[in-house]
């Protein structure tokens, strides 16, 4: 026993230098840059710059403003669509979800240029509707993260719940808003989570549509760029908090109402 202990410790060594050298070292630099100046010394300028500037600001309004409305798009088509395959009687059904999921096989360059020139044929100069292209983008990009947690969810659902409230005559849809609605929250959460995360930062999409100027990834590069790396690491920190905040948020609703359905349905 006590060599398997040792084992197992000296297994855990090679992720825990992993976890420094690659997570926690980085986050050492970044929080150290935050927060100094060109000479080393402390300072939060760079803290107070970034909630100063009408650009940062502006920029971060439009990148979450552009996740917001990608999230909201991606849960409106995902959920009925993965309802349907979920309920369907297909007998191939791992078929058809198989074909959310080819698309993502095929190089991202390629699936996007091909949108773009979709988008040309029919709109002529993409420039003129810049916020409509950047959601049509990240929506036929993110579209499957969403799709795939809430019919895991929905799937996995016990039907005897649901003829069960049947029987006590709930119709169709208030089993729906009763039952499977609450239940498949967990999957609702955790695709809001897998699309809201990257589409605050992607810029990459929006770079080939038209211009990901006002996107906080390509703000972050800018600064890179431009040998600033205080103010591009203070930016960054800005926007982990803002992830890492949201993540415990979703993680508490999903935890809330799961147990909310489980007591409603006791």
């Amino acid at each position: 026993m006590h060599a398997l202990k040792l084992t197992r410790k000296s297994l855990g060594i090679p992720y825990a230098l992993f976890l420094l050298l690659f997570v926690a070292a980085p986050l050492i630099v970044l929080v150290y840059y935050a927060f100094t100046n060109g000479q080393g010394q402390f300072t939060v300028s760079n803290l107070t710059g970034f909630f100063t500037d009408p650009n940062t600001l502006g920029t971060l309004c439009y990148s979450f403003a552009i996740a917001v409305t990608t999230t909201v798009v991606c849960l409106l088509l995902a959920y009925p669509t993965a309802y349907i395959l979920a309920k369907s009687n297909f007998k191939r059904k791992s078929v058809v979800v198989m074909l959310f999921i080819m698309p993502m096989w095929i190089n991202f360059s390629l699936r996007i240029t091909a949108l773009k020139e979709i988008l040309t044929l029919i709109e002529g100069n993409l420039a003129y509707y810049p916020f409509l292209n950047a959601v049509i983008g990240m929506t036929y990009d993110f579209l499957p993260f969403m799709i795939l947690p809430i019919y895991n969810t929905i799937v996995k659902l016990d039907e005897s719940l649901i003829e069960a409230a049947k029987d006590l005559g709930a119709d169709e849809r208030s089993a729906f808003f009763k039952i499977t609605l609450p239940l498949s929250v967990p999957g609702i959460v955790s695709g809001i989570a897998m699309v809201f995360l990257p589409a605050m930062t992607n810029y990459v999409v929006l770079d080939m549509l038209y211009n990901s100027t006002y996107i906080m990834g390509s703000l972050i590069g800018s600064y890179f760029a431009a040998y600033n790396w205080h103010g591009g690491s203070m930016i960054a920190l800005i926007l982990l908090g803002i992830i890492c905040a949201f993540t415990l948020a979703t993680k508490g609703m999903e935890d809330e109402d799961g147990s909310a359905a489980g007591g409603a349905l006791l």
